[in-house]
């Protein structure tokens, strides 16, 4: 596991590259696909609660669903929820701040899976939790990989990723999860 985590990591330099400035290797496309992906598609899904865009409930309407569910106010919950995925998912879209990134997307998915989808199993296809574990499991990996070099916090240490940096995402995630349910 090491030597794979350390192959992503360190990319490759060709005899033509500039001393002290190596290639992007394969490790660091496939990272930001994935932030990318991810991330784009979790800020939208919270630019959906918050601003009704792309195919989404006006925030009047989303805290309406907010509100069934047992959270209230279901305006606050709803800015939350939908702030959440928009910063975390911006967040892990550019490798900003990604543990704090991946701990927003990981606390809105244990409360999705909670609240909502666990009641009905593992599988989407029953509406179960399928979705949303899959997406906090990406979030967390990434911040334990780190973002790879094509990110913005590439300079800083917690841009190398870690068991650290890891265990804030879960834990701050998790707390924050606990926090919101129990209220």
């Amino acid at each position: 596991m090491k030597r794979i985590a350390e192959r992503l990591r360190a990319s490759p330099t060709s005899p033509g590259d500039a001393p002290g400035r190596p290639a992007v290797s394969a490790g660091d496309c496939g990272l930001l696909l994935i932030r990318m992906t991810f991330g784009l598609l979790m800020a939208g899904h919270g630019a959906q609660k918050l601003f009704g865009i792309f195919g989404g409930m006006s925030l009047d309407e989303t805290a309406k669903g907010f509100a069934g569910l047992g959270y209230q106010p279901g305006k606050a919950y709803a800015v939350i929820a939908g702030a959440s995925e928009l910063l975390g998912g911006l967040g892990l879209a550019l490798g900003l701040l990604t543990p704090l990134a991946a701990a927003a997307v990981i606390g809105v998915m244990i409360n999705a899976m909670v609240t909502v989808t666990a009641a009905h199993g593992l599988w989407a296809v029953s509406g179960g939790m399928e979705y949303n574990l899959g997406i906090a499991v990406v979030a967390l990996g990434i911040a334990a990989i780190g973002p790879g070099r094509l990110a913005l916090d590439r300079p800083f240490r917690w841009g190398k990723g870690g068991w650290r940096e890891a265990g804030v995402a879960l834990a701050l995630g998790g707390i924050g999860a606990a926090i919101v349910l129990s209220i």
